[in-house]
């Protein structure tokens, strides 16, 4: 576009007493983009952060696979099919876990807890648990737990204190079944940053904890760890074809297909809700052009008579409401990307403002708010304001080339 063009459209941007309520609506087009293209970054980058957060402590409790018994709740402990499972191609570790749904009780408070039987070699290859360990896990062969720091400090534990614990599945007498209790020393607490596991969970070495349960010798699933979680299905199949009648094997997308599921819709929906500031924000830019051509027409005329073409004129419209779209989507993005590199800091200032938890972790699971940045979708964000921002041009400038000169000066 020529210098003419810019100079002149660039000028008409300015407010001026009659053409000061088209610059407000301008600037409120402005504001709309900014803001629309901001909080579309933020949000998005927030539900990715969340989905990512989630699976990588899922995954990382839980496994990309599980070898379940097909029936009834525990099947034998077998070393030969732990040693199949992990020659199979993309497993890179296989690990027996025993659960239990017990009661944990101290002088001072009582809470039901999941209990999960591990091999001391098995919760050291868990870096989600040895990452954030704290303690002494050489005592992990003795009788003893390594609890959640969330559950820890519920119940008033610390590292070397006794909790007790009782299960359901205790000793047969002429009263009925008594339950079995027995106290065992806390060597130390892992942190994951999940809230339902760090205030639920507790380990406990496998041989203690196949006695206390009851179930010696036996398991009640297989964990399954890959290289690679896009290769979830095919090594499903693999190991599906190995395994005994006794086992089923289920893969992390449909232990939890519902919840991640839900994430995915939600994500979905805020995202056209939130392209709705952006679209309100064109019709606010068509809204404002055409006020500004209606007020203009004699300085259209006037330029047309002195030899500006049809073309010049739209050029002139153009860049009046591509300016408005370009710096908007443009701020918004340094505004986005910038609020979710800082997101946590933002949120304690906000907390503290507000003198209160604005991302609770008992009812978000996660205790820090994550974002991920995606490039591709800020990418798509960004083309998607700038094309609506083009597309509201188009209408009011064409508009404004096709004003017979000859006609405006007259009605002036």
């Amino acid at each position: 576009m020529a210098l003419f063009e810019r100079i002149v459209g660039f000028r008409y941007l300015r407010s001026r007493k009659r053409t000061g309520f088209v610059s407000v609506i301008a600037g409120f087009s402005f504001l709309g983009i900014t803001l629309g293209v901001a909080t579309l970054i933020i949000v998005m980058s927030v539900m990715n952060g969340f989905r990512e957060e989630l699976l990588s402590r899922i995954l990382g409790i839980n496994g990309h696979l599980g070898i379940f018994p097909a029936w009834g709740p525990t099947f034998q402990q077998d070393p030969s099919l732990i040693s199949r499972l992990e020659k199979v191609y993309g497993v890179r570790m296989a690990m027996p876990v025993l659960e239990g749904q017990i009661m944990a009780s101290t002088s001072a408070t009582s809470q039901g807890v999941l209990l999960r039987g591990v091999t001391r070699e098995d919760f050291m290859k868990r870096s989600l648990l040895m990452e954030n360990f704290q303690g002494s896990i050489d005592d992990f062969e003795q009788p003893s737990v390594i609890v959640g720091y969330r559950l820890a400090s519920k119940m008033g534990l610390h590292k070397g204190d006794k909790v007790n614990l009782i299960s359901p599945n205790g000793n047969v007498t002429a009263f009925g079944t008594m339950p079995r209790m027995k106290a065992y020393k806390v060597i130390g607490t892992f942190n994951t940053g999940m809230y339902e596991y760090d205030s639920n969970l507790m380990f406990m070495p496998m041989e203690e904890a196949q006695k206390y349960l009851m179930n010696e010798g036996n398991v009640s699933q297989i964990d399954i760890f890959l290289d690679d979680i896009s290769q979830t299905p095919s090594v499903s199949e693999s190991i599906a074809e190995i395994l005994p009648p006794y086992a089923t094997v289920m893969d992390w997308q449909h232990a939890n297909s519902a919840f991640f599921n839900a994430i995915e819709v939600e994500r979905n929906v805020m995202f056209l809700i939130l392209t709705l500031i952006i679209v309100v924000a064109a019709f606010n830019i068509i809204s404002g052009l055409i006020m500004l051509v209606k007020d203009k027409g004699k300085d259209i005329a006037i330029l047309r008579t002195m030899g500006a073409s049809r073309k010049s004129v739209m050029c002139i419209f153009l860049i009046d409401g591509l300016s408005v779209g370009v710096v908007g989507t443009l701020l918004g993005l340094c505004l986005g990307v910038l609020f979710c590199a800082n997101i946590e800091t933002i949120r304690h200032w906000l907390g503290s403002l507000a003198g209160r938890d604005l991302f609770s972790a008992e009812i978000y699971f996660l205790s820090q708010l994550p974002a991920k940045v995606d490039p591709v979708e800020v990418v798509c964000v960004v083309t998607m304001a700038l094309v609506l921002s083009f597309l509201a041009t188009l209408y009011p400038s064409w508009k404004a080339s096709k004003i017979d000169p000859a006609e405006a000066l007259r009605y002036e």
